[in-house]
């Protein structure tokens, strides 16, 4: 046994150093990923920035975007001071971008505006970013790992937006990216996020009467439907006809006035439910006093609701009871 086993070992020490034919080896490199290369070397690679980057540049033009990528990683990994480092680093964005990896695009678009911030094309990037964003917003599934389709989510596209606005606060894009990060909200159902948003929108750009129109005009929107799902709580109606009034002041020729219009006056008959129904709880439980203060207040709200009349008349028939065990207790 001891003989047969010293013969194997002998064998295998043997073939270990025969020359043989072995493939290419694989070769990790930071940024350009796994590649098998031949001995003399990788084909793509130069020996210079410049050279570098005009391979990723033809490969781009060729639409082989993973060549590109891999040029363009190279170039900036191997000379990132260089004066070709900014278009790489574009570049390797914009093969991202063109193989549908959105995530990765926009996070090498970040990595450009951020180490190189005097790129000359910096507002396009910012554009990109936006539509970038503005898919995620639509629905576009985020991936886990970068791989697998998992879910949307209206936080990371906030965030998006958020990064965008941070890049440029007075660019072309940062206006209606502060507004789609309302829109994400409101995907959400998270009115009082929405709100703050479209209120920031209007707050700093104000100065654009467009932008600061649809801004105050979304906020009164993302009230009215906070407000639809508040059974008693009548403050938020009150913000909604609040901000509402503002628009109407501000902008008395916006084509949406007869619309806002018409929701005050939901809202206002809203209201005036909302304390009609608040004055039969305590009604109901002898607290007349409170309830005479509701009927009064679905009144002054809504002197023209259907509650209306209903609540005079209830406020007489309590005025009526209280005279009457006024009257029994003397």
């Amino acid at each position: 046994m001891i003989r047969w086993s010293s013969r194997l070992l002998f064998l295998v020490i043997c073939l270990a150093f025969l020359p043989v034919r072995t493939p290419a080896p694989l070769v990790y490199r930071p940024g350009e990923g796994f590649t098998y290369e031949s001995e003399g070397g990788s084909k793509w690679h130069r020996n210079r920035a410049k050279e570098q980057l005009e391979v990723a540049e033809e490969a781009f033009k060729a639409n082989d975007f993973e060549m590109a990528r891999k040029a363009a990683a190279r170039t900036v990994r191997v000379w990132p001071l260089s004066d070709y480092a900014p278009r790489a680093q574009y570049l390797l964005a914009r093969a991202y971008e063109e193989e549908g990896k959105d995530e990765k695009a926009f996070r090498e678009y970040q990595r450009v505006v951020e180490k190189y911030p005097k790129i000359e094309n910096y507002n396009e990037i910012l554009e990109r970013q936006h539509a970038i964003a503005n898919r995620y917003l639509a629905g576009k599934w985020f991936k886990l790992w970068g791989v697998i389709p998992f879910f949307p989510s209206m936080d990371r596209t906030a965030e998006m937006y958020e990064k965008i606005i941070r890049n440029g606060p007075f660019s072309p894009t940062a206006p209606q990216s502060q507004m789609n990060i309302g829109a994400a909200r409101e995907k959400q159902s998270d009115y009082p996020e929405a709100v703050k948003a479209y209120e920031r929108a209007a707050d700093k750009y104000h100065d654009q009467p467009q932008i600061a129109a649809d801004a105050l005009y979304k906020a009164g929107i993302a009230y009215f439907k906070q407000a639809k799902t508040a059974e008693y709580d009548q403050s938020v109606a009150g913000k909604a006809i609040g901000t509402f009034g503002d628009f109407l002041t501000l902008y008395p020729k916006d084509p949406r006035v007869p619309e806002v219009e018409k929701i005050i006056a939901s809202l206002r008959a809203e209201q005036a439910r909302g304390s009609f129904k608040i004055a039969e709880f305590y009604e109901k439980r002898n607290r007349l006093d409170g309830a005479l203060v509701y009927y009064n207040e679905a009144l002054i709200k809504d002197p023209n609701s259907p509650y209306a009349d209903q609540a005079r008349q209830r406020i007489q028939a309590i005025q009526a009871r209280k005279q009457k065990t006024t009257a029994a207790a003397k």
